[in-house]
């Protein structure tokens, strides 16, 4: 074998952009196109926003306008504007920011001086304009390239900084924002700083209660358990429920602001402190699964100079607090130690539901103990012995990981469609979870049906949600049908099963539905794939003469050398999101409870869409 040479040559430095445009995994996790919340384009304008934030929480600017016209995204703050001698080193020197200094940002989260620069590298246009005093100074960039500087004028603006940047389409193919993930971020937001006003494309977001206007707005109030407890601190803040039908925890995580989807030691000290609280007060050392069993809660603190796990800031890793409490761990016992335990004892009523809960978790989880033994060995036996799960290298929870984002389980059903996956995919990053048949409607069953049927307890211990969703293995979850009848059959029961006992994996948007295209048009020298009887029709004439036309029935009748373009970087993800209008319950019980007559009248109103679905056979 051939030596490669290694010289002077070969040593080569980059400058700042080359190095993001080149890894731009180390600073906004994966890119994607739009289709999931954490996707490149969706960091982009949180890095932007959390600058206009930060002078919120610095008592400068109490509005944020925010437009997405198109493809091009519009930030304008009114809070002190960036000094403007240093305008464009703000947005294109390395580790240069405002929040070097304690004395201008307090307990802020961007401070590692990236943030903005990544916006700028990333992007294919991007102007950043910066009023005070006024004065104002503007400049552009292309691909982080400074290109135009506009110097110093006189103005009658308000101060503030406007930011206006285009994602590059060379690095984010053909990438779309989607207004419910941009309104969720501007609704946490909100949340987490009351008395903040953004405007977003004409929608105002405001919020007077914080975190207990999100337990609120994320749930059916006819669901909760008990009214909300909301407790504030100086440096925290939480909201507590109990959900009366929901089997698993959920947590909304926050630190300065950032929501850590991934939690960290704060949530992992709120789930502890809640634990020795309840057992405290009512003097019984309960299991710790079944205090928490059933909670729905949120938990916001500020700390001086956090340390996340990665660049987009998911995961808190920081164990001391600041201030006169050492860690994290002690700040959150002491508060909640102390203010819940009063709170408790104020509200009896509310304790005694409390614990009522627990004494329903702890009658349960005893009940399913044997069975619960049995689905674990079962399902230890499974993963050793059969080929259900084809596992990927690199996972959730592998936070040294840049692809851990990418981290995709594809649920399968039968052997030719699992199999073109399998051939296809990326085995870093994708894994298949191969179904056997159409899996059971568990509406309205309890979680026994979970560890008593064997599809669902394996599917269950492949994703590691059982104990929490904390241990969630792969950040999408993607069902992979047939687009047919009986593939729309299995999504429907597939989303069900996670509706019924896992809905913050909707929730959270870890959820989706792999679309496939249904046609494929081509001749001797071009082929197109067609998603859509519109698309077909474009293709036909783009080819003109008589092109060959193809109708995919099934997934396994596309080849595992076209499926590689399906699910790789032309892979097309429909997200499933929950309509805030209704309740879980109420839409379990319309498409899969026993109300015919109402799913009847339901789809004869409908029928327009079964018959365009006829015409593109």
């Amino acid at each position: 074998m051939a030596q490669t040479q290694y010289t002077e040559e070969n040593i080569r430095s980059l400058d700042w952009k080359e190095h993001i445009r080149m890894r731009p995994g180390m600073y906004i996790g994966k890119l994607g196109d739009g289709s999931s919340a954490d996707d490149g384009i969706y960091i982009l304008l949180k890095e932007t926003i959390d600058n206009c934030i930060d002078e919120f929480v610095m008592g400068a600017g109490k509005t944020i306008e925010i437009s997405i016209p198109g493809d091009r995204v519009i930030v304008r703050d009114f809070g002190r504007g960036i000094p403007l001698g240093k305008v464009v080193d703000v947005v294109s020197k390395m580790n240069t920011g405002g929040k070097y200094d304690s004395r201008a940002f307090k307990k802020s989260v961007g401070l590692n001086g990236v943030g903005t620069k990544a916006v700028n590298a990333l992007s294919s246009f991007f102007r950043v304009e910066s009023t005070r005093d006024g004065k104002s100074k503007s400049a552009d960039f292309e691909q982080g390239n400074l290109v135009n500087e506009e110097f110093l004028e006189e103005t009658s603006r308000k101060r503030g900084t406007k930011v206006i940047f285009t994602p590059d389409e060379t690095i984010f193919k053909k990438y779309k924002y989607r207004n419910e993930y941009v309104e969720r971020m501007l609704r946490n937001y909100v949340y987490l700083n009351p008395g903040l006003t953004i405007l977003f494309n004409g929608e105002k977001f405001f919020s007077e209660n914080g975190l207990k206007d999100l337990l609120e707005d994320n749930n059916s109030l006819d669901d909760l358990l008990y009214p909300i407890i909301h407790l504030k601190g100086e440096d925290i803040e939480v909201a507590i429920t109990h959900s009366k039908t929901q089997y698993s925890e959920e947590y909304h995580s926050f630190v300065n602001g950032q929501h850590t989807t991934q939690g960290g030691t704060h949530q992992s000290a709120f789930r502890e402190a809640l634990v020795k609280t309840l057992r405290d007060f009512y003097g019984k050392n309960y299991d710790a699964s079944d205090v928490r069993k059933s909670i729905i809660s949120a938990i916001s603190i500020k700390v001086m100079e956090p340390v996340f796990e990665s660049q987009t800031k998911t995961k808190l890793g920081s164990t001391e607090m600041g201030g006169d409490f050492p860690t994290v761990r002690s700040y959150i016992n002491d508060f909640i130690g102390k203010q819940l335990d009063n709170y408790l004892h104020k509200n009896p009523e509310t304790a005694e539901k409390i614990q009522r809960k627990i004494m329903m978790a702890e009658k349960e989880r005893k009940e399913l103990s044997g069975i619960r033994k049995l689905a674990r060995e079962r399902a230890k036996k499974a993963s050793l012995h059969n080929k259900k799960l084809r596992d990927c290298r690199v996972h959730l929870d592998d936070m040294k990981s840049e692809r851990r984002l990418e981290s995709t389980l594809f649920i399968t059903e039968g052997d030719s469609a699992s199999g073109s996956i399998t051939k296809s995919r990326d085995v870093n990053t994708q894994a298949v979870f191969s179904l056997r048949g159409k899996p059971l409607n568990s509406y309205g069953m309890t979680k026994k049906i979970v560890y008593e049927n064997e599809e669902f307890n394996l599917l269950q211990a492949a994703l590691n949600i059982e104990e929490s969703m904390e241990d969630l293995r792969y950040n999408n979850i993607v069902i992979a049908t047939d687009a047919d009848v009986d593939g729309m059959h299995i999504r429907l029961l597939l989303i069900t099963f996670f509706l019924q006992f896992f809905p913050e994996l909707i929730k959270e948007n870890h959820l989706y539905i792999l679309q496939t295209p249904l046609f494929r048009v081509r001749n001797k020298k071009e082929t197109i794939y067609c998603y859509s009887q519109d698309e077909k029709n474009a293709a036909i004439e783009k080819l003109s003469g008589k092109p060959e036309i193809t109708r995919f029935k099934g997934l396994g009748e596309i080849s595992p050398d076209e499926f590689k373009h399906f699910i790789g970087d032309d892979i097309r993800l429909e997200p499933v999101m929950l309509d805030k209008a209704l309740s879980i319950e109420e839409l379990l019980q319309f498409y899969m409870g026993k109300n015919t007559p109402d799913r009847q009248k339901f789809i004869i109103n409908n029928l327009k869409v079964e018959v365009d679905l006829i015409d593109q056979e």
